[in-house]
């Protein structure tokens, strides 16, 4: 199989292409990360996250509150010996801001023994409106928390000199928006998530860079993973489907064929028809002859 990864069949029903994702030394069969925020109820939340297949979920640590007004607490509907928690700075607008959250996240976390302690999906935004990241801010705040000993998973725009100065400030994985967060647009710039593949990965082939943001559909997650990007994150795809366990599960697929069509190597693309079965040796026929 080409593009730098051969397919383990091991048993006839072993699905190729499902190597592992490995990010700061730890590795995830599954390439999808799904949020916990916006769904209608913890139990629809606790049934999405499971049909996705996904086993890093987020939280944004400034959104969710510990406990709401029935005393229920979000992380009792999450299984932490199936997912490993990545707290969020989502809502955060400076880089000192998002600093502070993400201490606090590890905190909360270390006090429950989960193993993604010291990770942190670092998001800098700019302004309400767009949500688009600061780019000036996410690099400063990525050096202060990989300084502080975190493995920082950084939000950023798809312009490819702001993804390899995050990566430079010690990035454990750079993550470029497909489009602004929510918007359900899907990948907008093909051309500028292939830029960011390939300078991200220059050098370092295995450096695990995940489109964040903007996902509407199925086929936007395939669209992504066939790019070469190594993985997926989204939230408001699923939690805002009209069926969100289902629109779950139509994730967990599309991330996988998109991942096999992307090693399998697709055909070129030409401006005139080729036909399927050769013209060598087919037999003309001539009216009257």
């Amino acid at each position: 199989m080409p593009r730098h990864e051969q397919a383990t069949l091991g048993t006839p029903d072993a699905e190729p292409g499902s190597q592992p994702l490995t990010i700061a030394e730890r590795s995830f069969a599954s390439r999808l990360f799904v949020g916990t925020g916006k769904y209608k109820t913890m139990e629809l939340m606790q049934q999405s996250l499971a049909a996705s297949g996904s086993q890093v979920i987020t939280v944004a640590v400034r959104r969710e509150r510990l406990f709401n007004e029935q005393g229920k607490s979000l992380l009792e509907y999450l299984d932490l010996s199936r997912y490993t928690i990545l707290p969020n700075t989502a809502g955060c607008f400076s880089a000192s801001d998002a600093v502070r959250v993400a201490r606090l996240g590890r905190e909360i976390l270390e006090q429950l023994g989960n193993p993604g302690a010291s990770w942190v999906k670092l998001e800098v935004l700019g302004d309400k409106k767009t949500l688009l990241p600061d780019p000036v801010g996410t690099i400063e705040a990525t050096r202060e928390l990989v300084k502080d000993g975190f493995q920082v998973l950084a939000y950023t725009s798809d312009d490819p000199i702001s993804a390899i100065r995050i990566k430079e400030a010690g990035a454990s994985s750079v993550m470029p928006a497909g489009s602004p967060i929510g918007s359900g647009q899907g990948v907008l710039n093909r051309a500028n998530i292939i830029l960011c593949l390939e300078l991200l990965k220059q050098g370092d082939a295995a450096y695990p860079v995940i489109v964040d943001a903007g996902v509407g559909s199925a086929s936007d997650v395939a669209f992504a993973m066939e790019l070469g990007a190594d993985g997926v994150l989204l939230n408001t795809a699923i939690a805002h489907a009209k069926d969100p366990v289902m629109m779950a599960h139509a994730m967990r697929h599309a991330c996988t064929a998109g991942r096999q069509s992307y090693l399998a190597g697709r055909i070129p693309k030409k401006l005139y028809a080729s036909a399927s079965s050769p013209w060598e040796g087919v037999i003309s026929y001539i009216p009257g002859e």
